[in-house]
């Protein structure tokens, strides 16, 4: 997985983390699962990362390298990559696969008119 990154609004999550990381957040959390193989994943990464700066404070980005963390995608039934999973509030509540960038930019415009209409 490519190292760190520049804010903490898009970070690396594990099998280890995923329940606090991404299930208990009090923000959503879009996981891209991912892997280093997958030129789709590439080809869609900078995209992700300048969503994430655009969603500083209303939803959080979280990045999974479906090889070297095989636990949670398994579980998750992830098949294909990339996929993306929004969840909130533990739950998945939107699932992409492939490299859609204006439906994934979409799913987190409705998901956050969503939060606002709670």
């Amino acid at each position: 997985m490519q190292g760190d990154y520049m804010h903490s609004n898009l970070f690396n999550v594990t099998d280890q983390d995923f329940e606090e990381k991404v299930l208990q957040s009090s923000l959503p959390v879009i996981v891209d699962f991912t892997a280093q193989w997958c030129p789709p994943c590439h080809a869609l990464s900078p995209v992700f990362a300048r969503l994430s700066e655009e969603y500083i404070g209303k939803l959080r980005f979280a990045k999974m390298d479906v090889d070297e963390q095989p636990d949670v995608p398994i579980a998750l039934r992830v098949q294909a990559m990339p996929t993306l999973i929004l969840f909130r509030d533990g739950k998945e509540v939107s699932r992409v696969v492939g490299p859609h960038p204006a439906r994934l930019k979409q799913i987190l415009d409705r998901a956050l008119s969503e939060l606002v209409a709670l």
